[in-house]
């Protein structure tokens, strides 16, 4: 069943500024000014702003009033509008195929079968607010069964993230103004005027009465909101995608139909991307089926791809989870993320070469919702931070890890607290309790002293770790540290950890 998801951008003018002039202070106020003729109102205002009493609507000069300080900037819908198509084509590349444009301060996503590969619906949405957030965008984010509901209940619930269970849509919209309706203003006016104030008192309301004065347009919202009609996204695309379409006269629905038409649509596909020097990275399929809905199928390579026989394997493996309906009508195939893949000459030989790519292990594995990665040496003094995540298939780092101490084969990500008995400032302990099991230390090599990384993070100036190898009765082997130099507590909390396993 579909599950769509609408992000709202409440600050996006302010925000856009904000990035576009990184210069100004993060605690000044800032109102975004539209005009017409002689008259000039508030259109936007930050969160400073707002806490000092600027409201949208109000009079510029009032505004201006209210604090000196107050920056004024003039409305720019154009940049404000090209700023929202950029984070479209953004979270088009990286949470879902079918990504548009909600308004002039929202995108909406149809994430059907998407959600897995971001670990479920929670971390998924958890995921998009804590993104924008790092792009120093305030964003909130909904997830409902249709368009409208997830529409509403963003703008509505003051929540970074809102879930809509699957059945309770009614329960959730039924209190919510009528102007989440995505009606115009003037008929949401004139509904006031007759009374009503919530979705819930118009739903409930005969509808015949209301296309008589209002049209169909009224019980069209509602009905999309509440599941009874359907409501296509209709996917934002640029002339810089690969696409490739086929249309049919007659709709189709049968596996082996839709499999057969999808590698032709490969290999067309292929002929336009080798055409233009790239290779497949993401590569959606968009089926449009004559009820009027869209669903989407999405293959990623961790390579460019332009291999016909590999990119047909990776939609056959999944176009069983196509839910034809009623029909097929039109079958789109876009590569929305595509890379430089030079031209390779192919040399025949009569003696079979082993190969030795696990390039497509590494495909099916990330197509089936697995994160596959390996890690690289980091240059960083603390352990826990000399490691990073790659790309499984990126280039051999050329540095290596520090060799002239020794590691454990598992380090911790967290250094777990323990109890230690010891002579400081030097001395290793005579017995730890770890787990609630107490070791006693039979023999030690330290210590190695780690001083902070106070370059990158200030409250590490004086921050100093001592490291011991230590070794128990039973011959197990542990790496253990003391917080601190043992003698200045600004040094560190003078606690023991444990870091690591030997083997």
């Amino acid at each position: 069943m579909t599950r769509v998801v609408s992000i709202y951008l409440p600050d996006l003018a302010t925000d856009r500024i904000r990035r576009d002039d990184p210069a100004i202070p993060d605690d000044r106020p800032i109102a975004v000014i539209a005009s017409s003729g002689a008259k000039r109102w508030v259109s936007a205002a930050d969160h400073a702003a707002r806490q000092i009493g600027v409201r949208v609507g109000m009079p510029a000069a009032k505004a201006q009033a209210i604090f000196r300080g107050l920056m004024l900037v003039d409305a720019n819908p154009a940049a404000d509008a090209m700023a929202l198509d950029r984070l479209g084509f953004w979270a088009l590349g990286h949470y879902s195929p079918i990504v548009a444009v909600d308004g002039i301060d929202g995108l909406v996503l149809d994430t059907e079968g998407a959600d897995h590969l971001q670990g479920g619906e929670q971390p998924m949405i958890t995921g998009i607010v804590n993104m924008f957030r790092a792009r120093k965008l305030t964003a909130r984010v909904a997830i409902a069964e249709t368009w409208g509901a997830a529409h509403a209940c963003v703008r509505a619930i003051k929540r970074d993230t809102v879930i809509v269970p699957r059945g309770e849509i009614v329960r959730a919209v039924e209190k919510l103004p009528i102007s989440l309706l995505r009606l115009p203003e003037k008929v949401v006016a004139d509904l006031r005027v007759l009374g009503f104030q919530s979705i819930g008192e118009l739903s409930n309301t005969p509808r015949a009465p209301l296309a008589l004065r209002f049209g169909p347009e009224v019980g069209r919202r509602l009905d999309q909101m509440f599941g009874r009609m359907s409501e296509p996204i209709d996917p934002i695309r640029t002339a810089d995608l690969v696409e490739v379409s086929r249309s049919f006269q007659e709709p189709i629905g049968a596996a082996e139909t839709i499999n057969k038409y999808v590698g032709r649509l490969v290999v067309q596909l292929v002929s336009e991307l080798e055409k233009r020097g790239l290779g497949a990275r993401r590569t959606d399929l968009i089926v449009h089926k004559v009820d009027n809905t869209i669903q989407a199928i999405r293959a990623g390579t961790a390579k460019p791809a332009r291999d016909i026989a590999w990119l047909t394997k990776l939609f056959r493996d999944r176009t069983e989870k196509i839910e034809p309906g009623f029909g097929i009508e039109k079958l789109t195939l876009v590569s929305v993320s595509a890379e430089p893949l030079p031209q390779e000459q192919k040399v025949s030989s009569l003696i079979e070469e082993e190969n030795a790519d696990i390039t497509p292990l590494i495909d099916v594995f990330a197509n089936r919702g697995q994160r596959v990665y390996r890690v690289a040496p980091f240059a960083s003094d603390v352990p826990e931070r000399s490691v990073q995540r790659v790309s499984a298939v990126a280039d051999e780092a050329q540095e290596g890890w520090a060799s002239h101490w020794r590691r454990p084969v598992r380090l911790f990500s967290r250094p777990e607290q323990i109890q230690a008995i010891a002579m400081m400032p030097d001395y290793p302990p005579a017995t730890i309790t770890w787990r609630g099991k107490r070791h006693r230390v039979k023999r030690a090599d330290g210590p190695e002293r780690i001083f902070g990384e106070w370059w990158m993070r200030p409250n590490e100036l004086e921050a100093v770790r001592d490291y011991f190898v230590i070794e128990n009765d039973d011959g197990e082997r542990f790496w253990i540290f003391r917080s601190g130099d043992g003698l200045d507590p600004e040094t560190g909390s003078h606690k023991w950890f444990m870091h690591g396993i030997f083997a």
